[in-house]
Order: structure tokens, then C-alpha cells, then sequence
């Protein structure tokens, strides 16, 4: 029996076939190749040992995802596919509406047809909104300050509904908070098209001389040092996570299920920037820009859900993500 790992040739999708080819899981992964390469499934052989099976397949394509299923005994699905610039999508909203909303509609309703009933989903903290409080809680309610906020929440409802309609689904449901670091081979990570929108991948431009300086949005939020605070969990701590997540819907069987993956710290974007020049001995140029819209003074998670429910809890530090980070990138040249 098969998993299939939408978007399972990303940043965040190709560590967990990583750490599922490590556990000698049968992988099969959907890609439509849009914000990655062909490439990476050398790279995941050269790490594990392995391929994965993969197709060339939009999640919005029917047909294609028809097809996969009746090839494959697929027992689970872990859904990575989604388009994730929150810039991109205040310009494209009806973009982000096909290709994330629309797109899952169509994995479930093929899911559904060859009765495979057990979802890992990537959501978001962007449900949050601007929270009324911090740490984060599951409990608390959920708003969007963008489109791409937005078509997470309008996901997590399109899943309640089911779980709703049919209590024989298992379905768990993955807030992430601010994804950082690489692998430790250094063989991937977080390779964005164009201009990172992420703070990571700029960081590490400007620390090669790739990108001039970076640019720090605001200096005026009510903080210790005036600069936005947010939880930074390293990506591989993030994949076990749905590790865990799905041993429990194997477990349970069905069951509907939401847990925060973070930290529960909360880092400013200095301190970030101060803990990799400190780990990586070099300096990184930046300047205080204004405010962005939307932007909060503090997002952090209270992951204690997610340790008690789950038994999972994230192990690697911030100088652990800044260094493997810089590895990778230094990789690159």
C-alpha cells in the first residue's frame, strides 16, 4: 500500500518523502513541476537510496489523478500541493482560488470515488488572521488577511464538511507556522523562483552576495526589539510532524484532527539575523523598511496539542536552521 505526496517535489513535500523513503514506505508522488525540478528525484534517490514513483500530474487534473489511482493500491494521501506567495495572491486571488480550492475538491473527489479516506492536509497559521492573543491556540478563531489565508481556511472547512457528511474519513489537518532550514545533506531545501518571499532563502542570497541587502518590514511593532516576531521551526522537525500525524489516523482509523506545528517561541526578525551570523560567522546587510500591510506585531504557536496528542514536538533549534540553511545554499554554488 501507497501514500501519495501531492506536491511531493517542493521544499516542504520532498522531506517528507525523505523521512517516509527512511521508514520504507512505498511513496508515489504528484508534482506539476510549477515551483520545482525534475531534477530533485535524483537528489531523493542520492539521500535515501530510493525513487519514489512520480508523475507530471495537476491536482486539478481529473483524468491524470484517475489514472494514478487505479494504478496504485494508495492507502493515504499527504496533500502539499498549493500555490503559497501571499503577495501572488492579493494580485492572482482566482489563481490561488483554482489551483489550491478547486484542486483539492478534485484530489477528494477521486479520493472519495477509489474509497481512500485518510488525508494529511497543509494548512496554514495564516487561518489566524491578526490573533486576539499569542501563543496560538487550535481553538481559537479563524480569519485571513489574504487570498492565500483564505483558500487554507476555505480547505479546512471543505474537510470539516466531509468528516461531517462521513465519520469514516481520517483526516488531519496541519497548521504550519514559519518553515526554515534544510536538509542535512545539504541536497535540498528552499530553492524559490525569482525574489524570495521567504525571510530564509533571502537571508541567505544576501550572505552570498547574491542579493544586495535585506530588507527588515517595519521596526515599530510592539516587540522587544520593535521587529515582527514569529515562530521558526526547521523543516524536518515540520515532516515528522505529519509522520505522526498519519501513524495517528492509522491508528484511530478515522477521526477528525487539527494541531499547530511550531515551536512555541518566538523569534524576532533580528534575532533571526543576529543567530546566523553568529552560527555562520558572516554579516548580512539589511535595512528597516516600512510596515507591509497585514503584517502583525506577533505569531507564535502553543504546540502543546500537538505533543500530547501526537507525541511530537520539535527538536532543532533556530541555530540549527540557520546553519543548515547556509549549508544548502553554499551547496548551490
Amino acid at each position: 500500500m501507497a501514500i501519495l505526496i501531492t506536491g511531493g517535489m517542493g521544499y516542504i513535500g520532498s522531506h517528507a518523502v525523505v523521512e517516509l523513503l527512511e521508514k520504507s514506505e512505498e511513496i508515489i508522488i504528484v508534482d506539476n513541476l510549477s515551483n520545482s525540478q525534475i531534477s530533485k528525484l535524483d537528489l531523493l534517490e542520492k539521500i535515501t537510496g530510493k525513487k519514489p514513483t512520480f508523475y507530471e500530474v495537476d491536482i486539478n487534473d481529473k483524468e491524470g489523478l484517475n489514472k494514478i489511482f487505479n494504478n496504485h493500491k494508495i492507502e493515504s494521501v499527504i496533500h502539499f500541493a498549493a500555490l503559497k506567495a501571499v503577495g501572488e495572491s492579493v494580485e492572482k486571488p482566482l489563481k490561488y482560488y483554482e489551483n489550491n480550492v478547486t484542486g483539492t475538491l478534485t484530489l477528494l473527489e477521486i479520493m472519495k470515488e477509489h474509497n481512500v479516506k485518510r488525508i494529511v492536509f497543509s494548512s496554514s497559521a495564516a487561518v489566524y488572521g491578526i490573533p486576539s492573543k499569542v501563543p496560538i491556540t487550535e481553538d481559537m478563531p479563524t480569519s485571513a488577511t489574504n487570498p492565500y489565508g483564505t483558500t487554507k481556511i476555505m480547505i479546512e472547512q471543505v474537510l470539516k464538511d466531509l468528516y461531517a457528511s462521513d465519520d469514516e474519513w481520517g483526516i488531519s489537518i496541519l497548521r504550519y507556522f514559519n518553515v526554515i532550514g534544510a536538509h542535512d545533506s545539504t541536497l535540498i531545501g528552499d530553492i524559490p523562483n525569482g525574489i524570495p518571499s521567504n525571510i530564509m532563502p533571502y537571508i541567505t542570497k544576501v550572505a552570498t552576495g547574491k542579493l544586495k541587502q535585506l530588507s527588515v518590514f517595519g521596526d515599530d511593532y510592539k516587540t522587544h526589539d520593535g521587529t515582527g516576531v514569529r515562530d521558526y521551526i526547521h523543516v524536518v522537525d515540520l515532516v515528522k510532524g505529519h509522520i505522526k500525524a498519519l501513524d495517528k489516523l492509522r491508528i484511530d482509523k478515522s477521526g477528525l484532527l487539527i494541531h499547530n506545528l511550531g515551536t512555541g517561541t518566538g523569534y524576532s526578525v533580528l534575532d533571526l539575523v543576529n543567530a546566523f551570523e553568529k552560527e555562520n560567522d558572516i554579516k548580512i546587510n539589511y535595512t528597516i523598511a516600512s510596515r507591509r500591510p497585514g503584517d502583525i506585531d506577533a505569531c507564535y504557536a502553543d504546540p502543546s496539542k500537538s505533543k500530547n496528542e501526537l507525541n511530537w514536538q520539535a527538536e532543532k533549534t533556530i541555530e540549527d536552521m540557520c546553519r543548515d540553511a547556509w549549508n544548502f545554499e553554499n551547496n548551490l554554488k
